[in-house]
Order: structure tokens, then C-alpha cells, then sequence
């Protein structure tokens, strides 16, 4: 399928590896000239050279903490007006109790899951409503769905997100803006090794035990590659998908079990 998107313009943020990377990577394969973020330059540029080669799309990069005020001002200095636009924070968290978290660490959470992305939506979109095309994607997790013990810091402020995006998606749709939040699950990137990691040492296990037993709760009985929710994401941003908006889709391979 042509997603008709060819030519149009993406900021990816975290797009240097993991679900960034597989994000930019699949729009790239669209025809989608790209302006990728991440804090690491070296790591961003290397990023962008494989996908100037692979897709021979436009690509620049932008080093940046999308997290910072300044970070933000970089980026959409760098490209003002966007067609695209993947909120994707890339912060790794452990758990912790959340009854030793004080008031600065609810509002850095809020601060990264929460403020970072609301200030670039309603950056970009005006311009996307001017223009009739716009097609925002927030990654978040499929844990918002069931919130897990030890992260209420990280799930309050994206659910936050979310219910600030279902209400600002219905004001941008009548102008062709989408906006849409994918949820993923276990998927295999660097964060994922690194959250076992630290789940084995807590337990007093090994990592491919805790490996085995993330596979085991899964009913697709693997981990997912990058490039597959990437594909998910390249679809919501398409011509195609100009209905739909202001959803929350889990891509984690059958471990949410509700309905809705």
C-alpha cells in the first residue's frame, strides 16, 4: 500500500535506536524526509547515515533533550513546519515506592511523559491545521491500559497524555490533524535489555530468566522487532488513516487481555 506520504516532512524524537529508530526507519521506506532527535550526536548521526543510504530520504539531525525548553526551541528551528510529528520521550525508569517521591519527582515525570510532548503538539499543529494535513503519534506503553506496581510517577503523567490528546484530537480533525497514541509491549531494544537487567539483579536472578519469563507472559511467545511497531506507527500518519483519532492502540503481542 502507498501510504501517500511521500515527500512530507517528520519530526521523530528518541530517533536515534529502539522504537524512534524503527519509527523514522519505516517512515523513511514511505519516502518521508525525516529530522531525527536524540540526545547522543554521535549515535543520531551514525542513525542517519544508515537511513540516508537504505532510503535516500532527507535527513537531518537535531542533538537535543527533548525534555528542556531549549531542546524544543532546537528542534523546531530546525524544522518549523512539520507533517509529522512522534513524540517518543525515551526516558528509562526503575520502580520505585511512591511513597518516597516528593513533590519535584511527580513533577519531573510530568515534566518528561507529560509537558514535553503537550508544549510540541501545540507547537506544530496550528500549522498542520492551516496546511489540512497533520498526523501526530505519541508512543507510549501498553501499561497505561494496567498500570504496573512501582511506576505510578511514569503511568500517572502518560495517562495524563493521553486524556489531554483524546480531547485536543477532536478539536484538530474537522482541519485533517490526527492525533493517535500506540502503546507497545515488549519489544526488543536497548531500553528492554536494560529494564531486565536491573529486574534480575532486583530479584537476585539472571537476565535470561527474566528474558524467559517476559517470553512466557506473552502469547506471542517472542519479542517484537522495532520495525514492527515503526510500520504501525508509518500507517496511523498516512493518507489512509484520516478517520481515525484519538485512540489508544496496544501493539504487545496479546498481553493486555480487555476488550476495550
Amino acid at each position: 500500500m502507498d501510504l501517500g506520504i511521500r515527500g512530507r516532512h517528520a519530526i521523530v524524537c528518541g530517533g536515534s535506536r529502539g522504537l524512534g529508530e524503527g519509527c523514522a526507519r519505516s517512515l523513511a521506506k514511505e519516502g518521508v524526509n525525516l529530522t531525527i532527535v536524540a540526545r547522543g550526536a554521535e549515535a543520531l548521526e551514525a542513525t542517519a547515515e544508515k537511513l540516508r543510504r537504505e532510503t535516500g530520504v532527507a535527513v537531518q539531525t537535531v542533538a537535543a533533550d527533548v525534555n528542556a525548553a531549549e531542546g524544543r526551541d532546537a528542534i523546531l528551528a530546525a524544522c518549523p513546519a512539520p507533517d509529522i510529528l512522534v513524540c517518543n520521550p525515551g526516558v528509562r525508569q526503575v520502580p520505585g515506592n511512591f511513597r518516597e517521591w516528593d513533590r519535584a519527582e511527580w513533577l519531573y515525570w510530568w515534566d518528561v511523559h507529560f509537558h514535553s510532548s503537550m508544549d510540541l503538539i501545540a507547537r506544530v499543529t496550528p500549522g498542520m491545521a492551516d496546511r489540512k494535513f497533520g498526523r501526530v503519534v505519541s508512543i507510549s506503553v501498553s501499561f497505561i491500559k494496567f498500570p504496573q506496581i512501582g511506576f505510578a510517577h511514569s503511568h500517572a503523567a502518560r495517562v495524563a497524555l493521553s486524556g489531554a490528546i483524546g480531547s485536543i484530537a477532536r478539536e484538530l480533525i474537522p482541519h485533517n490533524v490526527t492525533i493517535n497514541t500506540v502503546c507497545p509491549g515488549l519489544f526488543d531494544t536497548d531500553a528492554l535489555r536494560t529494564n531486565l537487567h536491573g529486574h534480575a539483579a532486583r530479584r537476585g536472578t539472571t537476565y535470561e530468566a527474566m528474558v524467559a519469563d517476559r517470553i512466557g507472559s506473552c502469547p506471542a511467545g517472542r519479542f517484537a522487532d522495532p520495525s514492527e511497531n515503526g510500520d504501525l506507527v508509518a500507517f496511523l500518519c498516512s493518507a489512509q488513516a484520516g478517520f481515525m483519532t484519538a485512540q489508544n492502540l496496544v501493539n504487545d503481542g496479546g498481553v493486555y487481555q480487555g476488550l476495550f
